[in-house]
């Protein structure tokens, strides 16, 4: 059993101990309290924070972990899952085929519009919340994704279609940066685990995504176009738009849940970044009483550890009178970027996440966008291509991604692997899977081989997924996500030019995809923090 007394004293670094001698109101906050992580750690052990937001973060940990795991946590687990980053990147290739048909345009142009969209949301509501905070930018991106999304069903030409559907990526893009933060603000260090298995929301999204488009587009599309076929009319070919109909009014559904119902509250690590102490505690108090627990957090314990030394910038902004926060800087994007790159070691960890988000995006993208296009192709190989079989397999590979949640959360928690372990096995068993489907003759072997695919892709996603928001600091979370998240659109962007100038519709992008994927488990290796058994910042 470690107690916070004895984890801070050893984890606290060396920053602190240059400018607070051992009587300073850190010291004396860092020893305030007896309540114990079990045997959690803090994720930091050097300079990587600044002292004072060091300092505040051990308090707010000791408050959340004495509030526990309650009633407000599972609810923001669940309106976290609503989250939409995974269906309707999706959209685009179930609905490829059947809107190909019908405007007649070269199919990676669709993509190249909606991940253009996704990069957008990514660098706008990721660096956004860390500015504005988690609160409007949690049920806006939502309510974005849901209006464009529905809208996008009544396109009447290709341009249309493409530019709704690049407004609906940009709500969309922020939902990755924002829901893993939000969540992870105010669970439990001993719970962090949850955030992993938050990936059942995607699979849930993925099969009832193709559980619609399998009878939605295999009954209301055109008939597999042949040198003899009639032109593809918009009457004859309304599949499509139903399920963008259908996903959008869900979408809606799904926000008005979040914004009417469930009351969330402002991440108190936003707003001690922000110098706002009494309303963090203010926030810690209310989710207690919410949880029917009470907290022993006071404004006091805060602001014993506020003054500290300031740097030259901060005393020019007190000595004009203006409102002083946290650190130099809480007030600007900017400085929330320079954050992540504080330390030598900090700055070596956030470049191998962007690295390995980029590496996977760009595999997955290329990969991912065009399968039910390359199922459809092979199955024209293996004489059975209708639309009614190439969306069965698609629905059954979002079947066999349910249980991918359960196993992710199950390999990040084994001591010998933790995140990173977890991460680097998943990636190389998902592009083992990818090469073996090279080897398929007949459209079962496919659908088989994908299935493997998918199971461990999810995996590498659900792992990929947590360990990023679990290492990035609190108050600079939205930002590191952001970052993260938009290497992933950009090489997402990448891999519809690269389908331009490539046959898709041979093995090439598997190769590539799976060497890529391969490359970017071992990269994870070699991130210096382990999320595993310590907690976040």
């Amino acid at each position: 059993m470690t107690t916070l007394d004895d984890t801070t004293s050893k984890t606290r670094g060396n920053a602190s101990d240059d400018i607070h001698d051992e009587k300073s109101p850190i010291d004396m906050a860092e020893k305030d309290s007896h309540t114990t992580y079990s045997s959690t750690e803090n994720l930091y052990q050097d300079d990587a924070l600044e002292p004072v937001y060091y300092a505040k973060t051990l308090i707010l940990n000791r408050a959340i972990e004495e509030i526990g795991m309650g009633k407000y946590q599972y609810m923001l687990f669940l309106v976290s899952g609503f989250g939409c980053d995974s269906v309707w990147p999706l959209i685009t290739g179930l609905i490829l085929t059947p809107v190909v048909d019908e405007f007649g345009f070269n199919p990676p142009f669709l993509s190249l519009a909606v991940n253009a969209g996704l990069l957008v949301g990514a660098v706008f509501w990721g660096l956004g919340c860390d500015v504005w905070g988690r609160r409007w930018c949690f049920n806006i991106t939502l309510f974005l994704a849901g209006v464009f999304g529905l809208a996008a069903g009544g396109a009447s030409n290709f341009i249309t279609l493409a530019s709704l559907l690049a407004v609906m990526g940009v709500g969309v893009g922020g939902n990755l940066p924002i829901d893993s933060a939000v969540f992870l603000d105010f669970v439990p260090a001993s719970r962090q685990f949850l955030l992993t298995f938050m990936s059942i929301f995607w699979c849930l999204g993925q099969l009832v995504v193709n559980l619609l488009a399998w009878p939605l587009i295999a009954n209301f599309s055109c008939p597999v176009a042949t040198p003899t076929s009639p032109p593809c009319t918009r009457s004859a070919n309304m599949g499509w738009r139903y399920l963008l109909f259908t996903l959008g009014g869900l979408t809606l559904l799904l926000w008005a849940i979040r914004f009417f119902v469930f009351e969330l509250a402002e991440s108190p690590r936003y707003l001690i970044g922000k110098g706002r102490d009494a309303e963090a505690v203010m926030i810690i108090h209310k989710i207690a009483a919410y949880n029917g627990t009470t907290s022993t957090l006071t404004v006091d314990q805060l602001a014993a550890v506020g003054g500290g030394e300031f740097s030259d910038k901060q005393q020019e902004t007190k000595a004009e009178g203006k409102k002083l926060s946290l650190t130099r800087t809480s007030d600007f994007t900017l400085g929330h970027i320079k954050s992540l790159f504080r330390t030598r070691k900090i700055a070596y960890s956030t470049s191998l996440l962007i690295s390995v988000w980029g590496i996977i995006g760009l595999a997955s993208t290329l990969y991912n966008n065009f399968l039910s296009f390359l199922l459809n192709s092979k199955g024209a190989h293996f004489d059975d291509a209708t639309l009614n079989i190439t969306y069965r397999n698609s629905f059954i590979l979002s079947v066999v991604g349910i249980p991918a949640a359960f196993f992710a959360t199950w390999l990040v928690e084994i001591p010998q692997l933790g995140r990173r372990g977890a991460l680097a096995v998943s990636a190389a068993l998902t592009g083992a899977f990818l090469f073996a489907t090279t080897t398929a003759r007949t459209s079962n072997a496919l659908l088989g081989w994908n299935c493997g695919y998918s199971f461990f892709s999810n995996v590498m996603y659900g792992i990929l997924y947590a360990i990023s928001p679990e290492i990035f600091p609190g108050k600079d979370r939205g930002t590191g996500n952001g970052l993260t998240a938009a290497a992933t659109r950009v090489f997402g962007l990448i891999a519809p030019i690269i389908a331009l100038y490539a046959d898709i519709t041979t093995s090439v992008p598997v190769y590539i995809a799976g060497a890529l994927i391969i490359f970017s488990g071992s990269l994870a290796l070699l991130i210096p923090y382990e999320p595993r058994g310590k907690a976040a910042m």
